[in-house]
């Protein structure tokens, strides 16, 4: 059963999960599009990732600047949330479970999938399963991670890639992007390091745009 209660801490929610209790921030806006509702992921849990990382919070400002509602929750073992870190594997049952809890708060939406880094592979690999509408990778941990079974979904997608990522090298990025028969738009941003030092502007028009472009107009 997924149910929520107030955070007194934050200005969120409690969500139950698989292994407990996940810790979420919704950014609401005040006026709300009520076809659609994201969830954002954070970046690796065991190098420091939260859903406080500028870069998802980024994403996350973009999409309810649109007037999308964007929830941004902390994987297993991160910040208040229940567990511990669960190779990639555990985390991907959580984040059906703030999708199964955003359908119960807000029915009838569709979702809109956000990651960065580490969350960027988690979102990716649950997006045909979750039924996405939009997949947003910023900066996806392409021969950092195990991509394997991954199923390219129906929906657009969008790959933010900085060229001069220290961690995620840019040209396989764009190998991969280039692999698929419907290939996802890539953006690749010069001058960008992987966490979008003095980038963080361009990131957030580049999300609003393509979010925009896609399914608001």
């Amino acid at each position: 059963m997924i149910i929520a209660s107030e955070n007194r801490q934050l200005p969120g929610c409690i969500i139950d999960g698989k292994q407990g209790e996940l810790e979420a921030v919704i950014d609401k806006p005040p006026e709300q599009n009520t076809d659609f509702v994201a969830i954002c992921c954070h970046p690796h849990p065991q190098h420091g990732g939260a859903m406080g990382n500028k870069v998802i919070y980024t994403a996350s400002r973009a999409l309810a600047s649109l007037g999308i509602v964007s929830i941004r929750f902390n994987f297993r073992g991160v910040g208040k949330s229940d567990g511990a870190y669960a190779d990639g594997i555990g985390e991907q049952d959580d984040l059906k479970a703030v999708v199964i809890w955003a359908l119960g708060e807000y029915p009838d939406r569709k979702i809109i999938l956000a990651g960065f880094s580490f969350g960027a592979r988690i979102s990716a690999m649950q997006a045909v399963a979750l039924n996405a509408s939009l997949l947003l990778s910023i900066a996806p941990p392409i021969g950092r991670m195990d991509f394997n079974g991954f199923e390219r979904p129906s929906c657009p997608w969008l790959v933010v890639q900085g060229d001069d990522d220290e961690l995620v090298v840019a040209d396989q990025v764009a190998e991969w992007v280039s692999e698929f028969e419907n290939r996802p738009e890539l953006f690749r941003m010069p001058a960008t390091t992987h966490f979008f030092h003095g980038k963080l502007t361009e990131l957030r028009a580049v999300v609003s745009e393509f979010t925009q472009n896609q399914l608001l107009t």
